[in-house]
């Protein structure tokens, strides 16, 4: 399945990222961030009876009556609602780094970009900030799945590659989307 067309131009696209108004990005992110969800409703994303995710292998698991989906996943943050904060993964000593490798792209691009509020380990961020936050990670990772986890207190933000989906008989079958 591919999403978000982009001409022919693709080094040119690439390149304009770079010089992006952060309302540019923020805007082609939220427009992400719901088409995502939008196709990967198709296989059940947002009805599984349980999640969990192995920083040891990367992947995410979904858990469903009938099957079970996986993917290559990275931990772009964690946002507490109740402490209205939002904990970059590679500021994170608990998440392994070859799971923060995203969110340190993130930080990268942000401090290349001169966007200074984007490189600080920890910011204040209630809902609507965190929401902010998410897509603006989403669009410059260029993420083909976007995952809000559930937590007691913090709540990880996760992005996800393609989806190995697990029937019950065994049988597999591939989710991909396609970002060009």
């Amino acid at each position: 399945m591919a999403l978000f067309k982009r001409n022919d131009k693709a080094d040119v696209a690439v390149a304009a990222l770079d010089q992006a108004d952060l309302g540019v990005l923020l805007l082609q992110g939220e427009d992400m961030i719901e088409q995502l969800a939008q196709a990967h409703m198709s296989w059940g994303l947002g009805s599984a009876l349980r999640w969990g995710l192995d920083q040891r292998t990367g992947l995410i698991t979904w858990t469903f009556p009938d099957k079970t989906a996986t993917a290559p996943a990275q931990i772009i943050a964690s946002h507490n609602p109740s402490a209205a904060s939002w904990l970059w993964a590679w500021a994170n000593e608990s998440i392994l780094p070859e799971m923060s490798r995203d969110s340190r792209a993130i930080r990268d691009w942000a401090t290349a970009q001169g966007h200074s509020s984007l490189t600080e380990p920890k910011i204040h961020a209630d809902e609507a900030k965190a929401a902010t936050l998410a897509a603006l990670s989403l669009r410059i990772t260029q993420g083909t799945g976007f995952y809000r986890g559930t937590g007691s207190v913090s709540v990880p933000i996760i992005t996800f590659g393609p989806v190995t989906l697990t029937d019950q008989d065994g049988t597999t079958s591939t989710f991909r989307i396609a970002i060009d």
